[in-house]
Parts: C-alpha cells; sequence; structure tokens
C-alpha cells in the first residue's frame, strides 16, 4: 500500500491490496482528484479516517446496452411528475447526498471537505450533477465526474420514491446519445444492479478507461 506525499502521483492499479485500496494520504486537490479519476482511481472515507484511495479489483458499470427501465419505471416516465435538469444545482445535490440516511451506514464518506472539493470541480467543468424535480422542489439527483467519454458516478439520493432512478436512466440515455462508453458506478450495491449495472475485472475497465 502507497502512502502518498506532497508530489502528484499513484501507483498501477495492480498493486492495490485485495480489498482495493491502492494509496493513503495526500490532499483533494483539483489535481489529484483529476489525476486519480484519469488512473482508474477514486477517494472513499470516513471523516475519522486518513484520505483513502481505492481500485477494486471487480468495478460496478453500466454498459449502457444493458440499461434496465421495468414497465413500472416506463409509466413514472410517461406520468411526467418529474422534471429533470442537468447541472443547475450541484450543491444543492452533493449536499443532499451527503445528509441523505442510508441503510445500513452510521455516517456519512461525503466529508465537508470533498463537498467544497467536489464543487471547485463542478465550478471548472469537471463534476457535474443531474437534478430531479417534484413541484419545484428537488426530490432527487446524482453527481459525478466527467472524464469526457465515461462518466463517474459518485452518490445520489432520493427524497420520493423513484427519484434516483430517474436521474440515472436519464443520464445513462444522454450520455448513450453523446457516444459514452459507460457509467463508472465504482462498487457493486442491489439498487445499482437493478437498473442494469454489472461488475467487470478491473483491468476491463482500466482498457476501457484509457481507449
Amino acid at each position: 500500500m502507497y502512502f502518498l506525499t506532497k508530489d502528484l502521483y499513484f501507483p498501477p492499479v495492480e498493486e492495490a491490496s485485495p480489498e482495493g485500496i491502492i494509496a493513503i494520504g495526500g490532499d483533494l486537490s483539483i489535481e489529484r482528484l483529476l489525476l486519480a479519476y484519469r488512473s482508474g482511481i477514486f477517494p472513499w472515507f470516513e471523516d475519522d479516517e486518513p484520505i483513502m484511495w481505492w481500485a477494486p479489483e471487480e468495478r460496478m458499470v453500466l454498459l449502457f446496452e444493458d440499461l434496465r427501465i421495468t414497465k413500472s419505471m416506463r409509466n413514472v416516465f410517461n406520468k411526467e411528475e418529474f422534471k429533470v435538469t442537468f447541472n443547475k444545482d450541484f450543491r444543492a445535490v452533493i449536499t443532499n447526498c451527503q445528509v441523505i440516511k442510508r441503510e445500513g451506514q452510521n455516517g456519512t464518506w461525503i466529508t465537508e471537505d470533498m463537498v467544497e472539493a467536489y464543487c471547485k470541480l463542478h465550478e471548472l467543468g469537471y463534476a457535474k450533477s443531474v437534478e430531479v424535480w417534484q413541484n419545484e422542489e428537488l426530490v432527487g439527483g446524482l453527481y459525478g465526474v466527467d472524464l469526457g467519454h465515461i462518466f463517474c458516478g459518485e452518490s445520489m439520493f432520493s427524497k420520493v420514491s423513484n427519484a434516483s432512478k430517474v436521474a440515472f436512466i436519464t443520464l445513462a440515455q444522454k450520455l448513450q446519445k453523446a457516444n459514452y462508453r459507460l457509467i463508472d458506478c465504482q462498487v457493486y450495491n442491489d439498487h445499482l444492479a437493478s437498473l442494469g449495472c454489472v461488475e467487470i475485472d478491473r483491468e476491463d475497465f482500466m482498457m476501457v478507461l484509457n481507449y
């Protein structure tokens, strides 16, 4: 495991631990974050922990041809009860992702430092958000880092049923039309699997990333 210094450097992802940790320490500077994402690495840690950088052996991704839109979700879209926007209120999205309560989690991994770092990334055009509105109220959304051919999803939230699914499906359809290769969802969870996301080997992910 590599301990980062002030130098902008990450070891090859193949050197990650069996759990997927590639490095510890460093900072959340714009330059380091961009280097991480472009190297197939992402930060994930809690408030009382040092910064930990991950490159897991299995990577959860959405291959656009696998996007799963159930009949019930098609009905949701047909009812047009939600309005979807892009990059209208990035800070509100990441803040909601930070405070939303999640099953099995006592706290959040989205620290105040991370909020400010990703808001700076957004100001520079690298981090993007999707907002879902119902009756002019923000009820769902997601954010991530846009590498131009891959969208690295970071987190999503939902205050009402199906709002985060609407955000994810709308984004996926938009990116597919723009000839993106995939959405990086980082690690497995059942919610993502229900939308058609699958795990692929780190080596395969890196081939797409470096394409």
